[in-house]
């Protein structure tokens, strides 16, 4: 090449009319535009052909980028280009590239290569590329890809983005193996947004780390050949993960702002499109850790019978479950942990979709009506063998909130839920308690049942009062302390063992006495789960 100082192309390049023109414009850093007037023959993905006059050599690019002409004087050296084709392949692999790149509806012939490349600031906006090779590429601006269509897949493995990475409605399909994009160990210093994006293949993010948010708002992630459209374990967003309807909480807070609990659900402005989050395939966070929220308002999953989404182990101080119910599968929340569960009860599946075993929340903030009844529902719903664990994590939730007789409604549910696991015997004495005091859930009961043994007793003994065990001593007989001793197994009132009962009154006896057994141990076994609880 020329020394540096001179700016014009070595010899035996022999550029065509637009290479020279965008060799001039790199050195001013204006943007070389050969579009055409009709705009049906400027879209890059359109069937239109572009011919020699549109087109540049990849290698010219290359060279401009990694060893190019200096700028004129007062300009910065930029290489912008619109409506050009690059034919051959782009490769830039391991290079450095200094000037600022900005390419706008550019058609690439070949496959875009740049592993272990480093930029400035990458904006490639509207372009149509075969592939993108871009393992270990580092920035330290911007990545951006919006509206590209990118037809064999992106691969970002490992890549280092210091500020935002943008593929808002990118059009990217799958690659030879399945993969749409390929972000494994992704590092993003600031906002990923990946709002109405269309993705065919699987999107893996597997250990991937956003420094702020991470918006999929209005994308659609389609997977027909692989089990799962979004791979994304042990992700971790310092902010907000929203994969919810584009135009609802997106106009608001397209800032990065974490809205409050409720706001994304709101309604939007009239006019607003409204565009929803749709995933056709399983899902998968497992292991994820969400410094704001994970927030799935309005989302729509469609799922085969062996799909979840899985949010297994995730940690986050809010889940706002308020998407549509799915269709097939399963939502899977073993042992994740969260705060606050804002829900709605339309939200979630019916039995046999839904799987929480140990799932701990502290807080619930339903949306709509979500009476105890339909609670009750969502526990059932989510186990079809009885598991006495996330009814105790709903009574406690309850409680926390001041919420103290449906916390022992819930408790009730459960002793309920846990009879019919019982052998027969176990079942009839389940049912007696429950019938009697409710398992001592309802003390209240016990007294109304004590109250009744107690008037009747005493109805019956004062028209057959008993004889005494010897005459002349003991008390005198009193029908209303005498029943009260049958009914009080512990306390003793002196009267039970001072009168002799025959026939038919050995019977009213012998019932009083075991019923009030029965009274007394089911409040104790209530009485005992109480200070357990406290």
């Amino acid at each position: 090449m020329t020394e540096p100082h001179d700016g014009e192309p070595p010899g035996g390049l022999d550029l065509t009319t637009a290479e020279w023109g965008m060799w001039q414009a790199f050195r001013t850093g204006s943007t070389h535009d050969l579009r055409t007037p009709y705009p049906e023959r400027n879209d890059p993905s359109g069937p239109h052909v572009w011919g020699p006059e549109r087109s540049v050599r990849a290698g010219i690019v290359a060279l401009l980028l990694l060893d190019g002409p200096p700028a004129l004087p007062g300009r910065v050296a930029a290489l912008k280009l619109n409506g050009v084709r690059i034919t051959g392949t782009l490769d830039l692999s391991g290079g450095t590239v200094v000037p600022y790149v900005e390419l706008h509806n550019c058609r690439f012939e070949q496959q875009l290569l740049l592993p272990e490349s480093h930029f400035t600031t990458l904006r490639l906006v509207g372009c149509a590329i075969p592939r993108v090779e871009a393992a270990r590429i580092s920035t330290e601006g911007d990545l951006h890809l919006p509206r590209c269509v990118v037809r064999h897949g992106i691969r970002l493995t490992d890549a280092h983005i210091g500020t935002d990475l943008l593929l808002n409605q990118l059009l990217v399909r799958r690659d030879r193996r399945g993969v749409s994009i390929a972000a494994d160990g992704l590092t993003v210093g600031q906002d990923l947004q990946a709002e109405m994006m269309r993705s065919h293949g699987e999107l893996s993010m597997r250990g991937a780390t956003i420094g702020a948010s991470l918006s999929l708002r209005g994308s659609a992630l389609h997977n027909r050949y692989g089990r799962r459209a979004l791979n994304a374990p042990q992700l971790t967003v310092e902010r907000t993960l929203y994969l919810t309807a584009a135009g609802v909480s997106g106009a608001s807070f397209s800032g990065g702002a974490t809205p409050p609990y409720g706001i994304a659900t709101s309604t939007p402005e009239h006019g607003t499109r409204v565009q929803r989050f749709e995933c056709h395939g399983g899902a998968r966070l497992d292991d994820g850790r969400f410094g704001d929220a994970v927030d799935l308002s309005q989302a729509q999953w469609v799922m085969e019978a062996d799909q979840e989404l899985s949010l297994r182990r995730i940690q986050t101080p809010e889940l706002r479950f308020l998407g549509e119910r799915q269709q097939g599968g399963r939502v899977v929340l073993s042992g994740a942990r969260v705060v606050n569960l804002v829900d709605r009860y339309d939200s979630w599946p019916g039995p046999g979709g839904l799987v929480m075993a140990g799932f701990a929340y502290e807080n619930l903030i339903p949306v709509g009506h979500f009476p105890l009844a339909r609670r009750l529902d969502w526990v059932a719903a989510a186990t079809p063998e009885y598991a006495p664990e996330p009814y105790e994590r709903l009574a406690g939730a309850l409680r926390t909130s001041g919420e103290d007789a449906e916390a022992r409604a819930v408790l009730l549910a459960k002793q309920r839920r846990r009879r019919e696991t019982l052998p027969p015997a176990g079942k009839a004495w389940g049912h007696l308690q429950d019938w009697t005091v409710a398992y001592g859930y309802r003390p209240g009961q016990a007294a109304v049942w004590m109250a009744v043994l107690w008037a009747l007793g005493t109805v019956y003994f004062t028209w057959h009062p008993l004889h005494p065990l010897k005459e002349g001593e003991g008390p005198a007989w009193n029908p209303e302390l005498y029943t009260l001793d049958l009914l009080l197994p512990v306390i003793d009132l002196g009267q039970g063992g001072a009168w002799r009962p025959t026939g038919g009154a050995q019977w009213i006896v012998a019932a009083l006495t075991l019923l009030g057994w029965v009274l007394a141990t089911t409040v104790a076994a209530g009485a005992s789960r109480l200070l357990r609880r406290q």
